[in-house]
């Protein structure tokens, strides 16, 4: 069977077209599905990096896939509680989050098995290498950069585990700043408007920083790790759960075969490093549920 693969860009949408496909039950249904991504880099690199996995994703569902970037896991979170979107991927934090605001209306599916054939990644804490700090300690009175409310590695977990410090972010810093990406985090600390930021970080070969260093923004050089969190559940591909089940299905296995059927597109979502996907359930995520409602006792105490 031959599919027609069209890929349309406008704004900050990509629609994946494919004809010629025959329709199941579920399909009626949903004749076009929305996939929704957080960027981590500018849009264009996003699009670059998730235009390939649109057109296999369509390929092999045989429907549509429409590619949303958003600004935060917030809209991600209200797309996948209304309905307007169908998957995502999402941090584990902020799949906790839209656990709790989507009462269970969401479900993971897989996430991606790094380059040392590990699921999960660290939190770490940059500061600039000629920066005199050894330590996330050594940071009082100066100001940090965080990534957004609903990131793992970018806020909850840190935050949980200064607060195991006995540090209270807004007062021990002299400001926090949400800088809204990892890396808008990573380019306030070059520039010198925080002294510290917090990012993700899978493997010495495989973090934001060098995926940053690879696109020529930044030399890894420059920056020194002086705090690793513990590890991290995986970043989930999730699914919303009134979907029908055949749907599920469908979209988590066009995904674990992404490797093999979609090698390209896949590889590009990474850069090359990661290996594969592993299935994933909620139960998996219990943890960061409860760093979830951690940070949000912590935000009502601070009121």
């Amino acid at each position: 069977m031959r599919f027609a693969r069209t890929i349309a860009a406008a704004g900050m949408l990509v629609l994946a077209v494919v004809a010629g496909t025959a329709h199941a039950d579920w399909r009626k249904a949903y004749p076009e599905l929305t996939f929704a991504v957080v960027p981590a880099e500018n849009a264009d690199g996003v699009l670059q990096r998730y235009e390939p996995m649109m057109a296999y994703m369509a390929k092999e569902l045989g429907v549509p896939v429409k590619l949303r970037v958003v600004n935060d896991y917030a809209a991600v979170i209200e797309g996948l509680r209304t309905g307007q979107v169908h998957y995502a991927h999402l941090g584990p934090a902020a799949y906790a989050r839209a656990q709790i605001v989507t009462k269970g209306g969401v479900e993971p599916m897989v996430t991606v098995v790094n380059s040392e054939g590990v699921i999960g990644y660290f939190s770490v804490l940059y500061v600039r290498a000629n920066d005199a700090a050894q330590k996330l300690d050594d940071l009082k009175g100066r100001n940090l950069c965080l990534v957004d409310p609903n990131s793992a590695s970018g806020n909850n977990v840190p935050r949980h585990a200064m607060d195991k410090r006995g540090i209270d972010p807004e007062s021990f810093f002299a400001k926090v700043v949400y800088s809204g990406s990892h890396e808008n985090a990573v380019i306030a600390l070059q520039q010198g408007t925080c002294d510290g930021a917090f990012n993700w970080w899978n493997t010495e070969i495989e973090s934001n920083l060098q995926r940053m260093a690879a696109k020529k923004m930044v030399k890894p050089e420059d920056f020194r790790i002086v705090f690793k969190s513990d590890l991290i559940p995986g970043s989930p591909t999730v699914v919303i759960a009134a979907a029908p089940a055949e749907m599920k299905a469908a979209i988590r296995q066009a995904l674990m075969d992404a490797p093999v059927k979609g090698k390209d597109a896949f590889l590009r979502l990474s850069d090359g490093k990661a290996t594969g996907y592993a299935a994933v359930k909620a139960d998996d995520y219990k943890v960061m549920i409860e760093l979830v409602e951690f940070v949000d006792r912590m935000r009502k105490k601070a009121k």
